[in-house]
Order: structure tokens, then sequence, then C-alpha cells
């Protein structure tokens, strides 16, 4: 591997032997971590990803372990770097199943690169509970990798959740029917592109502008330029990270200011708030929490306690919730063969920080968050497939 990535590793291993204190060797699990350390998604994978890795290996330590069978057994976490490169996600993973001999691998950061690796976890038998993976692809995916476990659902039920909140603005006389929308071209920006347009044209919108830009694109203006001139009532960005700031920024210098404004991951990011401060006031994103209950409270302060950084307001806890959904699996398993908790996470419900988790026919969580807002400096959920706590949508009053 490469060099930052040997530093990465060591630096895993230094902190989570610092936190198991001396145990036997026999008294560890090996955790592997592969995710963007690097590359166009390494902001995201900073934010949501690698703090919940650090944090849940604290608190399973702290606590004592995993109970496998009786045995407490404190767990190391082995990561890697995958550059944002589904290639380099595929070797990470194989070389934890190989060389390293991971007990357990947590799924990586993103859409496209879980599902790259998706084939090396079913071939070295891992469990793979994504969540971060958002795809119209589940019932396809779980017939062929038995093993993998959805969160954060499909794409057609995130993209319906925008199409329902738009709906009840227009409904409300806050919003008229003319959509720009774009999207990055990835496997979940064009998933979730493809599954907009039928529902936005059976609920009646007009699709005005449509275009897409590749990830990694620095130069957003023609983009937002372009949907500034088709005058929309609402702009719907199928986004990630980087994007979702530029787009938000070059919708500011370009006067694009629409009553409904949407861009995709990164909004839920407590660092959206902070650098447009009230400008983000109104701005939609995907996703959202409860963000008023007691599970998430505690869990934010536990993760800027133990990390130093505040968790984001939708897949932070989604990752958290599915390190604990396999520390539960293992232990309601009572031992660490794969194929024994593979199988009990098939067959049994988990109780996690975004509430209780139970699984469909295809091995997908249907109740997640589709849509939140920044509201009175906090993003709030404001739609769901079945989750408490929603607040209504406000229309957005300009970049103020």
């Amino acid at each position: 591997m490469k060099r930052r990535e040997l530093f990465g590793l060591a630096a895993a291993l230094s902190v989570a032997t610092a936190l198991a204190g001396p145990v036997a060797a026999q008294d560890v699990l090996k955790i592997g971590a592969v995710g963007p350390k690097t590359g166009p998604l390494a902001g995201g994978g900073a934010v949501t990803f690698w703090p919940n890795v650090q944090l849940w290996a604290h608190d399973v330590n702290e606590a004592g372990g995993i109970d496998v069978g009786g045995t407490k057994m404190m767990v190391e976490i082995i990561e890697y770097d995958d550059q944002t490169n589904p290639g380099e996600t595929i070797k990470a993973v194989q070389r934890l199943a190989t060389q390293d001999e991971a007990d357990f691998i947590l799924a990586p950061y993103g859409t496209g690169l879980n599902i790259a690796s998706a084939p090396i976890f079913e071939r070295y038998g891992y469990p793979m509970i994504t969540h971060t993976a958002i795809s119209d692809q589940i019932e396809d995916l779980s017939g062929k990798f038995p093993n993998m476990f959805f969160l954060l659902g499909g794409a057609t039920g995130l993209s319906g959740g925008v199409v329902e909140v738009l709906t009840q603005m227009r409904e409300a006389g806050e919003i008229g029917s003319r959509v720009a929308m774009v999207n990055v071209a990835d496997a979940f920006g064009i998933e979730l592109a493809e599954a907009a347009r039928p529902q936005f044209e059976a609920a009646g919108f007009e699709i005005v502008y449509d275009s897409s830009y590749p990830l990694g694109t620095q130069d957003l203006s023609p983009v937002v330029n372009g949907a500034r001139d088709a005058n929309p009532d609402a702009f719907v960005a199928w986004s990630y990270p980087p994007d979702t700031f530029g787009l938000t920024e070059q919708a500011q210098i370009a006067g694009l200011a629409p009553k409904a404004f949407y861009t995709a991951v990164a909004t839920s990011f407590p660092s959206y708030g902070g650098r447009f401060g009230a400008a983000a006031e109104g701005v939609l994103g995907a996703g959202g929490v409860f963000a008023d209950g007691d599970a998430f409270k505690d869990y934010a302060a536990r993760h800027e306690a133990v990390t130093g950084a505040k968790p984001d307001f939708w897949a932070s806890a989604a990752v958290y919730a599915s390190f604990q959904i396999l520390q539960q699996a293992i232990e309601g398993a009572g031992t660490t063969d794969r194929a024994a908790v593979s199988e009990y996470l098939a067959n049994n419900a988990f109780d996690t920080i975004v509430g209780p988790i139970t699984w469909d026919e295809n091995n997908s969580n249907a109740q997640y968050w589709t849509v939140g807002q920044w509201q009175d400096g906090v993003f709030k959920g404001v739609a769901s497939t079945g989750r408490e706590g929603a607040v209504p949508a406000q229309p957005k009053t300009g970049w103020e």
C-alpha cells in the first residue's frame, strides 16, 4: 500500500491499542475500515465515516469489548484510504480479508464504492451493512450478495421524498411547478436523476432544466447559470459534498434564488451551516434526523466529546447505527463465525440511535429520512418513509 495508507494503518492501530489496553491476542477482534481520506469524497468521509469508526471503537472498548459467547473482545481498527477509487476499495478489502485476516470489515463510504466492493465482501463471506449507499438496484444486489444490507433505502424513496415536499409546498401556494434539476455523473447522481424524472412528471412538475456534471468538477458556474436562466420555482441537485458547497456558493453569485433550493449530500454537514450562516436558512437537503430527539442529542454530544467534531444531521447517525447492528449481530450469534453472524443479521431486528431497524425481503431498512432543511441553525428532518420527528418544510426567502 502507499506510504500514506500505511501511516493511516499505523495511526489506527495505535488509537485502537490505546483504547483497548493490554489484552491477549485471542481477545481482540480485528475490524477493517476502508474509506476515502483523499480524492473527491474525502471531505464526506472525514465528516461522516471516519469519526464514527473512531467513536464506535472507543465506545466498544470503553464498555469492555464485544461479548462473544461470554468472552469480552476488544476491537482493533485496521484502516485504509481508498482514495475515492473503486479499484483501491476493492484492493483494500481484499487485503483486509487475505493478509490482515480481519474478523469483520465495515462497509465503505459512498454508493459507487459499496457496489464496487460488494463482490469481494461476498467472496470472503463478510456481512456488509451499508450506511451510505443509496440505490434502486437493492433487489438485484441483495439477490447477488445475500450478506449485503441497506440502511439508507433506494433512489426512488429519496427522490420521492423531495417530490413529496415540493408538492406540499406547491399546494400551499409557496412555489410553482417549474423545476431545474442537475446531478453529479456517478452512480449516486445518475440513479437519483433517473428516479426523479418520472416522479416529477407524475406529480405535475415541469423539468425546465436538466443537466449533469462530472465528479470533481471545479467550475459549476455553467450548470448554475443554466438553471437560473430557466427561471425555476425549485432547484434540485443530486450532489456530493464538494459540489453541494460549490453549487450553493455559485447560486448566490449568480442570483439563483428559488423558494425551494435543494442540494443532496453534505447539506446536512455542520460545516454547511457554518460556512453559509444565515444564507443556509431554508435550504433543503438529503436525509435529516429527529434533531430534537434525545437519542440524537446524546449521540451528538458523545461524538463531539470523543472526536472533537460534530456529526452531520443525516448519515453520521446511520454509519454509527450500522456498527451498532454489526456488534449486536455478533453478540446475538455468540460467535465470530461470519456465516452465523450474517444469518443473525438477516433474521433479527436491531435497536440503534436512529431507532429500530428491521429488514424487508431485500435486506433493506424501509424507514429512513429522505429530506431535511436548515431551520433556526439546525438541519431538521422534514420528510421520511416512517421515522418520527419531522417538522414542516418552509419556503426559502433568498440568500440574506
